[in-house]
C-alpha cells in the first residue's frame, strides 16, 4: 500500500492499482533523487526521454501511464511559462474530452475563491491516477473557449465516481471518471494554447514510446519459447516480431533526432510525425500481441500472470491510437496540396 494514501482511500483500490501506485512514486522519488531523468522534448535529448518511458513500459505499463502523465505535465507546464511541480506532487493530464458533460470554468473572485480566480465543476472521464495524483492539467470550457487549467485534485471537492473504471486491461491505471465542484483552478497558458504549443505532439510521441516499451514486454514469452526448442513457426513469429520492433525502435529514434533539430516547429511537421509515428507504433503493437499469441498460444496467458497482464494492458492502452479515424486524419493532412513533407 503506498505510505501515505488515506486507508478510506486505499479501501477503494484494486490490486493492480495499488501496484501502479507504488511504482508511480518510487519512479518520481528517483527523480527527485536524480536517480532517473526525463528530459525535455525538444531538449537536445529527447531519445533519452522516450528511452526512459520505455523502460518504465517494460516493467510495468499502468506505472507508465502515470508516469508518462507526470512528466508530459512537467513538459506542458515548461512551455506555457509555468513553475515545475513541488517536491512530493504527483501530477497527471486529464484531458479527454469524449461526448458527455465535462468540466465549466467560471471566473471568480481571487480574494474570494482563490486559484487566480476560476472555479471548475462537472465531471471529468479518464483521469489517469484519480487516487493517486496530487495535482493535474486538466481541460474545461470557459465561454465558448477551451482552456487548460492548474487544480489540485487530492481534496473532496474533486472525487473520483465510484464504479466508472472497469477495465482488465490497464486496470491499475486507475482512471475514472473524475466529480469537480467549485475546484479552485489557475489558468495556465492562453485558451487554446494548449492544443496549438508543439509539444502537444511531441508528448504524443512519448505515449507511443510507452506503447512500444509494452511490446518488447510482451515479445519476451515469445523469445524464451523460441531459445527453449527448434520450431520453424515459432522461429517466424520471433522473426515477424524483430522486424516490427526494430522498425518501430528506429521510428522513434528518428521522431526523437527531429524533434531535437526543431524543437519549436519552424518547420511545421510536428503534427504529421507524430500521427505516423503512433499509428506505426500502434500497429506495430497490434502484430507483436498476435504474432506472440498465435506462437505460444493460450498457456503464457493462463499460465504467466505477468505476461497475461502486460499484454492485456497493451490491448487497451493502444487503443489511445484511434484506429481508422487517425488514419483518416492523417490521410487528410496528406491530400493537403501545401503539404509535401
Amino acid at each position: 500500500m503506498p505510505d501515505d494514501l488515506p486507508l478510506s482511500e486505499a479501501s477503494e483500490l484494486t490490486a493492480p492499482e495499488v501496484t501502479a501506485a507504488v511504482g508511480f512514486r518510487s519512479v518520481l522519488a528517483r527523480i527527485e533523487a536524480g536517480e532517473r531523468e526525463f528530459p525535455l522534448p525538444g531538449s537536445g535529448h529527447t531519445g533519452r526521454r522516450f528511452a526512459a518511458l520505455q523502460a518504465v513500459a517494460e516493467a510495468d505499463l499502468c506505472t507508465a501511464r502515470l508516469v508518462e502523465g507526470h512528466v508530459d505535465a512537467l513538459a506542458i507546464l515548461a512551455e506555457l511559462g509555468e513553475p515545475p511541480p513541488g517536491p512530493g506532487e504527483r501530477w497527471g493530464v486529464w484531458a479527454a474530452e469524449p461526448p458527455g458533460e465535462g468540466l465549466t470554468a467560471l471566473r471568480k473572485d481571487p480574494a474570494g475563491q482563490g486559484g487566480d480566480g476560476w472555479v471548475i465543476s462537472g465531471l471529468k472521464q479518464f483521469c489517469s491516477g484519480a487516487h493517486s495524483c496530487t495535482h493535474a492539467l486538466v481541460t474545461a470550457r470557459a465561454g465558448d473557449e477551451r482552456r487548460l487549467f492548474a487544480v489540485r485534485v487530492d481534496g473532496d471537492d474533486c472525487r473520483p465516481v465510484d464504479g466508472t473504471w472497469r477495465a482488465v486491461g490497464m486496470a491499475g491505471s486507475d482512471t475514472p471518471d473524475v466529480r469537480f465542484t467549485d475546484v479552485p483552478a489557475r489558468a495556465v497558458g492562453d485558451p487554446e494554447a494548449y492544443v496549438r504549443r508543439p509539444g502537444f505532439w511531441h508528448g504524443g510521441i512519448g505515449v507511443a514510446a510507452c506503447w512500444y516499451g509494452g511490446a518488447v514486454a510482451v515479445s519476451r514469452v515469445l523469445r524464451e519459447a523460441a531459445g527453449r526448442r527448434a520450431e520453424p513457426h515459432t522461429d517466424a513469429h520471433l522473426g515477424a516480431v524483430d522486424i516490427q520492433l526494430q522498425a518501430a525502435g528506429a521510428l522513434l529514434d528518428r521522431a526523437a533526432a527531429e524533434i531535437d533539430a526543431d524543437p519549436l516547429d519552424i518547420r511545421g511537421g510536428a503534427q504529421l510525425r507524430a500521427m505516423r509515428v503512433r499509428a506505426f507504433v500502434e500497429s506495430a503493437c497490434a502484430a507483436v500481441l498476435d504474432h506472440v499469441g498465435r506462437a505460444t498460444g493460450a498457456g503464457p496467458l493462463c499460465h504467466d500472470a505477468q505476461h497475461a497482464r502486460t499484454a492485456a494492458d497493451l490491448a487497451v492502452y493502444i487503443r489511445q491510437h484511434h484506429a481508422e479515424r487517425d488514419l483518416a486524419a492523417l490521410g487528410a493532412l496528406l491530400a493537403r496540396p501545401e503539404d509535401t513533407r
